[in-house]
């Protein structure tokens, strides 16, 4: 192999690997391994909920969400001003 065939390889690999740079980092770095961490702890949580507690839950939701549309403004007090 003369000496300008490897330095075309070396200068290839070396595009390859720039190009995959943000892929290969977001692989092998610190924040995947903090994210693979993260995952393997929520993946051990769990929602504990007393009876009674989603129904009451949705109606006050349900109701908070009917004050909300009644405080807001309409064309048509805006037209009265």
């Amino acid at each position: 192999m003369s000496w300008l065939s490897v330095a075309l390889l070396a200068g290839a690999a070396l595009a390859v690997v720039g190009a995959e740079w943000p892929r290969l980092r977001e692989r092998l770095g610190l924040d995947a391994q903090r994210q693979r961490r993260r995952a393997r702890r929520k993946s051990q949580l769990r929602i504990i909920r007393g009876e009674g507690e989603v129904d009451d839950d949705a109606e006050d939701f349900a109701a908070s969400v009917e004050r909300d549309l009644e405080q807001l403004p309409t064309l048509d007090e805006f037209d009265r001003h």
